[in-house]
Formats: structure tokens, C-alpha cells, sequence
């Protein structure tokens, strides 16, 4: 298989496998509705969810992972109209799959042991308490400001500048571009539910237009790779 058949088959095979982990998430672990509940449910749920609700943790992270070749295959794609914006294209999609992935590593490998932690019987209250500092620690640094605001704030620019290349491009039409260029851009604009003054209870039109831009960014790729492969 050619580049151009690697390529269209990650572009839709990634959109594919993220809506697929999202949806098993959804169903095992009432993802994301369960991140409102107290941390006493997020931990004693994730323990319930055993094995399983782990590997789908391992293979939701492995998701962000994909986006670093596809950004790559991509990038080699669109390379051969010697578009200048090409290599920072490239580098932002790579640096969106890191960010993405280490804002989710933390669930198959860090909660496990806060969740056994905080449930062991053992445990003392001080422990727990403890327990409790470190989750929210985490999911701040590591779900808040990581995952979401580097990561969104990247796909979002990767996303953009897909569209704007393709606008250039031999390979694609308009017609598929410029609603990239649209979804990047609200994709960007999602990176900022918490930031400034929205720190502490989020941008709920922010929070609104995430998961709408996810479903249509999704949408938008498994386009983008059908064109290729037919193209």
C-alpha cells in the first residue's frame, strides 16, 4: 500500500477507533458525565470497571497516539505541491498526538493506583484525603490543562492548517477544506473553557462546542480519507 493508501486508511480508521473507545467509556464508566460525580464515585466506579474498563482506557490513549503518524503521512501528502505550510502542519499534528496521549496515560496507569489506594481497607483517612489531592492534582494538570487546552488548542491548529493546505492542494477540493479550516477553529476555541476567569467553573459554550466539533471533525476525516483512497 502507497502512502497516499496509508494515509486515507488512518484517516478514517482513527476517527473509527476514538468514536469506538469514546463510546465503550460511555457505556462502562459513564464517561464523561462521571468526572462531575465526587471522586469517591470516579474511583469506586473505575474499580468496579476492573480489566476491561482499563484496556479501554490503554486503547483510547492509543487513539491520541495515531495521530502522530497520520499527521506525518499526511503531511507527506500534501508535500508534493511544495507547500510552505506543510512542515509546521506536520509538527503541530505530531505535537497534538503527545499532548493527547499524556493527558490520557494517566487513566490506564495512575488512577488504578489511586483507586486501590483510596478503596483499600488499610487505608487511612489521611490516606485517602491524600489520595483525593493527587487525583484532582492530575486531573488539572494533566486532563485540564494538558489533555484539553495544549491538546485541543493543537488539533485545532493541525486541523486549520490541514484545511489551509488543502485549499492549495492538488489533491483536495474547496468544498472539503474550508469546513476543516471551520472545525479547527472552533477546536481551538474549545481550548479555552478553562482559561482566565473560566478557571474555576469552565466556559460552558466552550464545554457545548467541544464534543459538536469532535463529531464533526471525526466526520471530516473519514471524508478526507475516503477522497484519498479514491481519489
Amino acid at each position: 500500500m502507497n502512502i497516499d493508501g496509508v494515509a486515507g486508511a488512518l484517516l478514517i480508521g482513527l476517527p473509527v477507533a476514538f468514536n469506538t473507545f469514546f463510546f465503550l467509556l460511555g457505556r462502562l464508566f459513564d464517561y464523561p458525565s462521571v468526572l462531575r460525580s465526587p471522586i469517591d464515585t470516579i474511583l469506586s466506579r473505575f474499580q468496579a470497571g476492573g480489566v476491561r474498563l482499563k484496556l479501554v482506557w490503554y486503547g483510547f490513549m492509543l487513539t491520541a497516539v495515531l495521530l502522530a503518524p497520520l499527521a506525518v503521512l499526511l503531511g507527506q501528502v500534501l508535500a508534493r505541491d511544495d507547500l510552505a505550510v506543510v512542515p509546521v502542519m506536520t509538527t503541530i499534528g505530531v505535537l497534538a498526538a503527545i499532548v493527547q496521549f499524556l493527558g490520557l496515560a494517566r487513566w490506564p496507569f495512575l488512577v488504578p493506583a489511586l483507586a486501590r489506594t483510596y478503596l483499600d481497607s488499610d487505608s487511612t483517612p489521611a490516606m485517602r484525603e491524600a489520595t483525593v489531592v493527587v487525583f484532582e492534582a492530575l486531573h488539572r494538570y494533566l486532563g485540564v490543562a494538558v489533555g484539553e487546552c495544549v491538546g485541543y488548542l493543537f488539533t485545532g491548529a493541525w486541523t486549520t492548517l490541514v484545511g489551509v493546505a488543502m485549499l492549495q492542494s492538488s489533491m483536495f477540493d474547496a468544498w472539503l477544506a474550508w469546513p476543516g479550516i471551520a472545525i479547527g477553529l472552533l477546536l481551538a476555541m474549545g481550548s479555552l473553557e478553562f482559561v482566565g476567569n473560566f478557571e474555576e467553573t469552565g466556559w460552558k459554550l466552550a464545554g457545548t462546542i467541544v464534543p459538536i466539533a469532535y463529531i464533526a471533525w471525526s466526520l471530516w476525516l473519514i471524508v478526507a480519507g475516503i477522497v484519498l483512497l479514491t481519489g
